[in-house]
């Protein structure tokens, strides 16, 4: 069962919505960060990306860049720029991008389920970047912003969810660069707080989609305050961590690209040779070339785009990770043709996240940075919860869930 409870959330007033939140703080650089927030002060990236407050260069893993988060966080509550909620509460946030709305339960998920794996995972984490997470959850005191979670179809919680979308709710805004629309609503009925409360313990397991850095630094930071604390009772705060959770369905998730700086000592010719091994290899001409199908790629090389179907016998129907299109392209291209065996260290190969289109493949390779690209078939969210619940792990790079949680509509205190 998932154990989910309601929280204090800790909101900025509706006025304040706008001018308090911000992207996450993983999709965008220090010095990005510093032109979004200008000079605005009430900006939730002086608690995220608090490096901005020091002179350009300074590091983000700098000891004071963590001390001035929890600074920040404290004279962001004592303007009145973040306020706590007098009771708990669930919250429903939805978010709108090309017409599609996705609908969201923002919940406090318990540590323990992410320690015994009932909260799943599908991709590896690095412990520099959870430890750098951790450093933020211990100074702040809180989960500043949430995880983004994955559930099975609900028909209760989504009958429960479109009643209040219904109804006005507390924010509503369209996002500056992404143009899309955040709602907000805050459930005040205790029935229905139960209602939530029940059906996700009806749950064997929730799915991480984005954040798993985040997701395991709060579960260890709750590990930790277990430790420290000799009268530890299992129902602090503490051992709660913010998520936003939505149905598996509803969910869209964009292709993850790939672009090579080289052809591993190759021409062009021998490439598509040394291609025609594993794919059968269609000259598409110089229009942008989409994959229609799993296992159908798009390469784009020399100012012509190509169709690489691969063969039958390249992948395993019955293996969760083989029959992957990231797994095929990794071994069969990256690996076995380019010599490029570990996508997370090595310095010939990028990552373009399908929000920035093939247009974007095709500029980075037309400018001379780039030799080649690789389009992929996006990955099911069925795909995920299968390899999930088959204790594997993805490869590198494989997912890119748009859109984005927006930060700084709530936040959830540790203590």
């Amino acid at each position: 069962m998932a154990i989910v409870k309601p929280f204090k959330g800790i909101r900025p007033p509706k006025e304040l919505v706008e001018e308090v939140e911000s992207r996450p703080y993983d999709v965008l650089d220090s010095e990005e960060a510093r032109a979004e927030a200008g000079d605005n002060e009430k900006s939730l990236y002086h608690i995220i990306k608090p490096e901005i407050d020091f002179p350009v260069g300074t590091s983000e893993y700098d000891p004071r860049v963590y001390e001035k988060a929890a600074e920040n966080f404290q004279k962001f509550q004592d303007k009145g720029w973040l306020v706590q909620d007098d009771r708990e509460h669930y919250y429903i946030y939805a978010q709108t991008m090309n017409g599609k709305t996705q609908y969201g339960l923002v919940v406090c998920a318990h540590t323990d389920d992410y320690m015994a794996g009932r909260i799943k995972k599908h991709e590896l984490t690095r412990r520099d970047k959870e430890e750098d997470r951790m450093k933020h959850v211990r100074v702040n005191n809180a989960n500043i912003e949430p995880v983004f979670f994955a559930y099975p179809d609900n028909a209760v919680l989504n009958a429960l969810i479109m009643r209040y979308a219904a109804m006005k709710p507390e924010y509503d805004f369209i996002a500056p660069i992404d143009g899309f629309r955040h709602q907000f609503w805050v459930i005040n009925d205790d029935k229905d707080t139960q209602t939530i409360t029940d059906e996700f313990a009806k749950m064997p397991s929730l799915y991480i989609a984005d954040g798993h850095h985040r997701s395991a630094a709060a579960a260890l930071v709750g590990a930790e305050k277990q430790k420290q604390n000799p009268n530890h009772k299992g129902t602090e705060e503490y051992n709660f961590f913010m998520a936003v959770c939505f149905q598996a369905s509803q969910l869209t998730i964009l292709d993850y690209n790939r672009v090579v700086k080289d052809l591993n000592g190759m021409s062009s010719e021998e490439f598509l040779a040394a291609l025609q091994v594993n794919f059968k290899v269609e000259d598409k001409g110089t229009e942008i070339y989409k994959p229609q199908q799993l296992h159908e790629f798009s390469l784009y090389l020399d100012q012509h785009w190509y169709s690489l179907k691969a063969k039958e016998g390249t992948y395993d129907n019955s293996d969760p990770i083989g029959v992957l299109d990231v797994d095929i392209s990794s071994r069969l291209i990256l690996d076995e043709i380019l010599n490029i065996g570990d996508l997370r260290s090595s310095q010939r190969i990028d990552f373009v996240g399908g929000l920035r289109g093939l247009k974007e493949l095709k500029r980075r390779v037309d400018s001379g940075e780039m030799r080649a690209a690789l389009a992929l078939y996006p990955v099911s969210m069925q795909q995920i919860m299968d390899i999930a619940d088959s204790g594997k792990i993805m490869p590198p790079k494989a997912t890119w869930f748009e859109p984005k949680l927006r930060s700084g509509l709530v936040i959830h205190k540790l203590g």
